[in-house]
């Protein structure tokens, strides 16, 4: 008889049946409930064909530049970053490109639907902004993912993923379009969202992933060329920071954000290599530091990067992630393992989790302290509800309940999902509770015979007997 598991054929051929079904689903969904927004993708009928043009053109221009640099981050810097498994890197980059195709499709169908409240239509109408948005959302999926790196199967990962965009959608819509609240670079909806929600199903599946705990100076851990391919994708993910959190902004605003970000990201990158040093016995530098708390910055300035918090107060709140980054992969994260068995493969509360509660705590203060007179006429650009006659101190309140509101559903969300998946059990070919399948490309992947010389490799893999 087959042994049990996603080694077996019989379950690669469940995945891939799974795959057509669901990639033809998406298909049909979109030939009901898509079209082309009419002066973007498609042409007004009352324009002349050269003043049409014109407006396309100079629609996509404005966006795009912005929205291909968050688009790489997400399939290039994001996959790679996760690269620092010593048998895990086929799958790292391999299934975060998988999961981003079925995402961002998913995700402009979801969010395209919560985004048309309260005047809900049956046809979505696409444009650039929607792609990008359905990128926003994909970042969520891959923090969770980032969770859960190395301990899920194939199936598991793009069940996750499906239940996962309709509650972040919901979070979303509640979020600015009930309460109001602003975070223009995702510090709360993005990457506080994905990372508790990745953490509440890594809790949740802790009876098949316990194990981990074990594997942890094994084939958890990284080799020299590993490392170098995740400070690659850091490196790249931090250079295109500035783009994430400015593209859905324009002028000025959009101007502000990229300063905001670009000196926090700076301020960041040497308190991270300071702390790194300081928290080191021997004074020496850790490279899982560099790859992530670097970032940190990024994520802590999402949630004001386009208030006028000066340069200054941006740097502030980089130097601040990125001692609340370092501190957490010190001493938080083991803690949390050895003490309530959460297992964080690549620490994502620690990169952005905590730096994103960090923003949207940044964003409640900047709201009630900065003078709404400084922005002038743009207040509307950055705050709607104000330009409306909301106050400065309920802008404020609705910032902290929006914050509020992402953790719990973040939470709640992510256990109810990990529920799922647990109950669905060897419907969706769970990795088994053993040293032979967790963090181990081979899986899922056909490998060649140097691949037996990388990390540990098990003595016994399934498929291997003679």
């Amino acid at each position: 008889m087959a042994a049990a598991g996603p080694d077996n054929p019989v379950s690669r051929k469940k995945f891939a049946i799974f795959a057509i079904v669901m990639q033809v689903v998406f298909i049909l969904f979109f030939g009901m409930f898509t079209d082309y927004k009419v002066g973007q993708a498609r042409p007004p009928p009352s324009l002349a064909a050269n003043a049409s043009r014109e407006v396309i053109v100079n629609g996509i221009d404005a966006l795009y530049p912005m929205f291909m640099d968050v688009h790489s981050m997400m399939f290039i810097g994001f996959g790679f970053l996760m690269a620092f498994l010593a048998r895990y890197g086929y799958s790292s980059i391999g299934l975060n490109f998988l999961l981003g195709a079925v995402v961002i499709q998913w995700a402009t169908l979801v969010l395209g639907f919560f985004h048309q409240y309260p005047d809900f239509s049956s046809t979505i109408e696409l444009e650039l902004t929607n792609l990008l948005t359905a990128d926003f959302a994909a970042a969520a999926v891959m923090i969770t993912f980032g969770a859960l790196l190395g301990k899920v199967s194939v199936m598991q990962l793009l069940v996750i993923a499906l239940f996962e965009i309709v509650i972040f959608s919901v979070n979303e819509m509640i979020g600015v379009k009930i309460f109001k609240a602003v975070d223009i670079g995702g510090s709360m909806f993005v990457h506080t969202f994905g990372a508790y929600f990745g953490l509440a199903v890594s809790r949740v599946l802790a009876p098949s992933t316990r194990h981990a705990r074990k594997i942890g100076s094994g084939k958890e851990a990284a080799v020299y060329h590993s490392d170098l391919f995740a400070i690659l994708g850091a490196i790249f993910l931090w250079l295109y920071w500035p783009s994430f959190n400015g593209s859905p902004t324009s002028g000025e605003q959009r101007h502000r954000v990229v300063i905001n970000t670009y000196y926090s990201l700076a301020s960041c990158v040497v308190i991270t290599f300071a702390f790194s040093s300081l928290y080191s016995k021997e004074g020496k530098l850790d490279m899982v530091h560099v790859q992530n708390a670097t970032l940190a910055g990024g994520v802590a300035v999402g949630a004001t990067a386009d208030f006028l918090i000066q340069p200054w107060g941006a740097m502030m709140l980089g130097a601040i992630g990125a001692i609340i980054s370092v501190s957490g992969y010190v001493y938080l994260q083991p803690f949390l393992l050895r003490k309530f068995h959460l297992h964080d493969t690549c620490g994502v509360h620690n990169l952005h989790g905590m730096p994103g509660i960090l923003g949207g705590l940044a964003s409640v203060i900047a709201t009630s302290s900065i003078s709404i007179s400084k922005y002038g006429d743009t207040v509307g650009s950055v705050y709607g509800a104000i330009a409306d006659g909301r106050s400065q101190n309920e802008q404020a309140g609705y910032q902290m309940a929006a914050l509020t509101l992402t953790v719990v559903m973040a939470l709640f969300g992510g256990a109810a999902v990990g529920l799922m998946v647990r109950a669905l059990g060897s419907t969706l070919d769970p990795l088994s509770d053993s040293e032979q399948e967790m963090f181990e490309d081979r899986v899922h992947w056909e490998v060649n015979s140097e691949f037996l010389t990388v990390g540990e490799a098990p003595d016994n893999m399934p498929g291997d007997e003679v």
